[in-house]
């Protein structure tokens, strides 16, 4: 009998991954067709909601997945506590608060398909089917979030280890409106009627003491997604609202157009950091600039620039290339070396993140999203799209570039690298071998800022352009190890794509509240110069920067913060570039900036050392942060320039 439970296991998981991978192809593919039919004049109606919900189902079984291999993201504090007694009840804590909250997701889903009508067809599929989809998927989590629970304690015997899937029967409790409505409606008999309200009263009169203990709980290690989600359905249920309205707003975040985006960039930077892309690179900037003075420093900041933009993520960027950059920078060319140690390991920390400020940045596309729906949310005008916040970003983004160059060449002078003859036929040969990864944020940028692309279309493009390069052209990647890159990126969809939905959700809700409001209210009269406002803010998010990753962040903070800035006037634009730059810049701030933990690891060098060594472009980048915090100019020009 075990034996068939276990066959069965492994095949559902493989259908699950290949049903994942699927989706994800299919959204790469099919936004390409549309845009190659388009100067036909040859469109069709389904295109658009099919890969909508490509978008929801990839999004779905990418955090079951997830769930299995316990890759969500999360803060994690306890991962430096030494004490592995408390590691581990905290670990058990954590996983039973998320098979709690994954049940109840699971009941509001289901309550959702049950009123919601069938609707227009999706392809052959009903629209409410994959609402339903929504209820499977939570319910799963539910369940694997309580396997690896109870799996974490040792004992075989121990009752504890059942404890976890108690936690379905007592989200199952809790999400009694929920299954009363599905049962009986707006009007459930007695005694569920007035079980049903005491539940919204105890809500309403332990929702902020609860709220306080979900934080703790974050930092304790659960899962981000698993927070947002749990703070949102207090707030709802506090405010007396439907249970169903959290799977709305859920709904409605993973069949996002623009959000489509954000997998499709994901995967293109795992099929670079998969290939040879980074060496080749490295091998033509080294040739285009290694004859002058610095000119490596110029080389490692570009090229690290480079791969973040796509990526998203700093710290894909340090394992991924830190490796190399490191040797060639502590080597140099003769036999006199090249950079100090400590020199190099700082610049590659802080180089790292650069990139983030460039198109097709996900943090951009985040914030503007995020911003935008927070707008809407209040009532207030929304005049800026997802063009007008890469374009914002481009001046900062090269003040940054241009400050890192500067510092890096600055600071070795003393050390006097000897340059390289520029070596013309060894530097055209690099440079024809990278050359199809040059042209890639060239036909990019061009193609969605001429108004070719939609960003949707950009990012499909840019995923068929790199697996064609790197599976057909480099051959860096045999095309049946691509399932191989397609699951390293999954985790990060799955992640992400988890803490978008429950974001939504909890935008909602906190504006609902009147929450934000009212401390904007609060902050303009306690502080009346916005400078100061700003000073506070830079501060604040610095501190958010060094223990929580940009995604959690940007969906968690940011819905707090945009209120605050419609009071002070600061154009939404402003406040995305600020706040992305001033996250970044946290990542490199002592004593758990998340890229220091990145390059420790990475250099296998004591993280103190990291930190030491950081210390001084951490200087430069907060320099660079007062700049385009208070000069409002820099971020404003372009989007005027173009409008």
């Amino acid at each position: 009998m075990k034996r068939v439970l276990s066959a069965a296991l492994r095949a559902a998981g493989h259908a699950e991954k290949g049903i994942c991978y699927a989706a994800l192809i299919a959204m790469a593919l099919l936004p390409v067709v549309v845009a190659l039919l388009r100067p036909f004049n040859i469109a069709h109606a389904n295109f658009r909601p099919i890969l909508i919900h490509l978008f929801l189902a990839a999004g779905l079984f990418a955090a079951m997945i997830t769930t299995q291999t316990k890759e969500h993201i999360s803060i994690s504090i306890i991962q430096y506590s030494k004490n592995e007694t408390v590691k581990r009840i905290l670990t058990f804590l954590t996983g039973f608060l998320s098979v709690l909250v994954a049940t109840i997701l699971f009941w509001n889903c289901l309550s959702l398909f049950h009123h919601s009508p069938a609707g227009r067809m999706v392809a052959f599929i009903p629209e409410n089917f994959f609402m339903l989809l929504m209820a499977v998927a939570y319910g799963v989590m539910a369940f694997r979030f309580a396997i690896n629970a109870s799996s974490g304690i040792e004992k075989q015997n121990c009752p504890l280890k059942t404890l976890p899937f108690f936690a379905i029967i007592l989200g199952s409790v809790l999400a009694l409106p929920a299954i009363a409505k599905i049962a009986w409606g707006f009007e459930p008999p007695e005694p569920f009627y007035s079980w049903v309200n005491h539940l919204y009263d105890a809500a309403f009169f332990v929702g902020t003491p609860l709220i306080l203990l979900l934080i703790v709980a974050a930092l304790a290690g659960a899962p981000i997604f698993v927070i947002i989600g749990a703070i949102a359905l207090v707030m709802l249920q506090a405010g007396g609202r439907e249970p169903e309205t959290a799977s709305i707003h859920i709904y409605s975040a993973l069949t996002n157009m623009d959000l489509i985006a954000i997998p499709l960039f994901t995967l293109t930077g795992f099929f670079l950091s998969e290939s040879r892309a980074g060496e080749r690179l490295v091998a033509a900037f080294r040739g285009l600039f290694s004859w002058m003075p610095g000119g490596m420093i110029i080389a490692t900041v570009v090229i690290c620039a480079f791969f973040t933009s796509f990526t998203g993520a700093s710290g894909v960027t340090i394992l991924a290339l830190g490796g190399i950059l490191f040797i060639i920078l502590k080597t140099g060319s003769s036999a006199r070396g090249g950079y100090p140690d400590k020199f190099s390991l700082g610049l590659l920390t802080s180089a790292g993140g650069i990139g983030i400020l460039f198109p097709p940045s996900l943090p951009i596309i985040l914030v503007a999203s995020t911003i935008n729906s927070i707008l809407f949310f209040m009532g207030a005008p929304v005049n800026y799209d997802i063009i007008d916040f890469f374009l914002a970003a481009i001046i900062p983004g090269i003040i940054l570039v241009v400050a890192m160059i500067l510092y890096g060449i600055f600071a070795s002078v003393k050390v006097k690298i000897p340059v390289e003859p520029f070596k013309l036929k060894e530097t055209a040969a690099a440079i024809k071998g990278s050359a199809f990864e040059i042209l890639l944020p060239i036909i990019l940028v061009g193609g969605y800022f001429s108004g070719i692309l939609t960003l949707v279309e950009v990012s499909a493009v840019s995923v068929v352009y790199v697996f064609i390069v790197e599976v057909f052209i480099h051959r860096d990647i045999a095309l049946k190890d691509v399932p191989k890159v397609l699951f390293k990126a999954v985790p990060i969809i799955g992640g992400i794509i988890s803490i978008l939905a429950m974001a939504q959700g909890l935008s909602y809700a906190v504006i609902y509240s009147q929450v934000p409001a009212n401390f904007a209210d609060w902050m303009k009269a306690t502080i009346e110069s916005r400078y100061m406002f700003l000073l506070l803010l830079n501060l604040a998010l610095l501190l958010l920067g060094s223990f929580m990753d940009i995604f959690s962040a940007i969906l968690v903070v940011l819905p707090l913060i945009v209120p605050l800035a419609v009071v002070y006037e600061i154009s939404p634009i402003h406040l995305g570039i600020i706040f992305i730059i001033n996250l970044e810049a946290g990542f490199l701030t002592p004593p758990v900036g998340l890229n220091l933990f990145m390059a420790s690891y990475r250099f296998k060098r004591p993280f103190i050392e990291i930190c030491r060594y950081v210390l001084p472009f951490l200087a430069v980048r907060l320099v660079v942060v007062l700049l385009v915090t208070y000069i409002p100019w820099f971020s404003s020009f372009l989007v005027g320039l173009f409008r």
